[in-house]
């Protein structure tokens, strides 16, 4: 099947940088799109930026200008470079893609396990 990875969370201070990083593994015919949500305690998980296998972004209102997205369709790869960060960026931040796993354009949604970022003040 297939798995995603993240790394690159942490403990950070306000105005800092941190890159989160994702790689896909497994049987991959091609991937859609990629992108990052995040989720903070009590609140609802929701998308941060996406990026289409052709490199077009959509980003969330609040990481506008901030935070930039990017992908490695070689290294079925997924980036996220968060800087000027506040600490209500604070979340778990989860890898998501779209992934056709039998060659057929059928495509299908998986999510990482997640990783800390938090920012303090």
């Amino acid at each position: 099947q297939v798995q995603l990875v993240e790394s690159g969370g942490g403990l950070v201070q306000a105005g800092g940088s941190l890159r989160l990083s994702c790689a896909a593994s497994g049987t991959i015919f091609r991937i859609n799109a990629m992108g990052w949500y995040r989720q903070a305690p009590g609140k609802q998980r929701e998308l941060v930026a996406q990026i289409t296998r052709n490199g077009r972004t959509n980003y969330a209102d609040s990481v506008k200008g901030r935070f930039t997205i990017s992908r490695d369709n070689g290294k079925n790869a997924v980036y996220l470079q968060m800087n000027s960060l506040k600490p209500e960026d604070t979340a778990v931040y989860y890898c998501n893609a779209e992934v056709d796993y039998s060659g057929t354009y059928s495509f299908y949604s998986y999510w990482g396990q997640g990783t800390q970022v938090t920012v303090s003040s």
